[in-house]
């Protein structure tokens, strides 16, 4: 009887499959199942091991989606059966991915799993930009908020005293639909609506884009691409002036 197999939570990073650590490359090339989100897929794919069984359960605005209890019930099924399973998520693992969940049916289930950290999407895009997401005196917190809740709404339970604090740098992931409404609410608490702000599409993907302007002005930008299905991340706050970017 073959012994029960192992989880390996591997965080993609953005897209960029050179942004991958060494770690979470090696257990790609070993895997016998992947269980990959949406924005994994691609060339990280890849780098996965041959003959290993790609199993897509991503999660996108609009789309048909796998749902959360499939796909756990999906790990522990192949993990029972004794296969090294990698749950392949895009960004960190940690970062609105729904992490929790999968490690609670693991831990059920009795079965052993482990999280490899990555890069998550902010880091990248600020990069990207040429700008720290820190800076002294001016910018001494960074905080990452999801841009909609389970309804696709703007979640109403938002701390807008610390998303409206200038001395911030917030990230809004998912942010897209949701900017319009959360950037009138920020400045009815008092963020000023020239505030500098990022709109990052396709982050260290090919389709990367860059858009800087203000709270209002981004905004503005939302709207007029309501139908878009990229990826997208506001960064906005006490942002540094964006670097200069040269390719290598």
């Amino acid at each position: 009887m073959r012994a029960a197999g192992f989880v390996s939570f591997v965080s993609s990073g953005p897209g960029d499959p050179e942004l991958l650590t060494v770690k979470a490359m090696k257990r790609l090339q070993v895997a016998e199942v992947v269980l990959y989100d949406d924005l994994s897929s691609g060339p990280i794919l890849d780098l996965a091991s041959t003959g290993a069984e790609l199993i897509l359960v991503g999660k996108r605005a609009g789309r048909a989606s796998a749902r959360q209890d499939d796909i756990n019930r999906l790990l522990v099924h192949h993990a029972a059966a004794g296969a090294r399973v990698v749950r392949l998520k895009s960004g960190d693992a940690g970062m609105f991915g729904r992490l929790e969940e999968e490690v609670a049916a693991l831990d059920a289930a009795g079965i052993g799993y482990e999280v490899i950290p990555g890069v998550t999407a902010p880091a990248a895009a600020a990069a990207a930009a040429g700008i720290p997401l820190t800076r002294r005196l001016t910018a001494r917190r960074v905080q990452f908020v999801t841009g909609h809740d389970v309804t696709g709404k703007l979640p109403c339970d938002l701390n807008w005293a610390a998303l409206a604090d200038p001395h911030a740098v917030t990230a809004v992931y998912m942010a897209r639909a949701t900017f319009p409404a959360l950037a009138g609410q920020l400045i009815a608490h008092g963020l000023a609506a020239e505030t500098p702000a990022i709109l990052a599409t396709g982050v260290s993907t090919p389709a990367e884009t860059l858009q800087t302007g203000t709270i209002s002005q981004v905004a503005d930008l939302c709207r007029a691409r309501m139908r878009s299905t990229a990826p997208t991340l506001i960064l906005y706050g006490a942002l540094a002036r964006e670097g200069s970017r040269r390719s290598r």
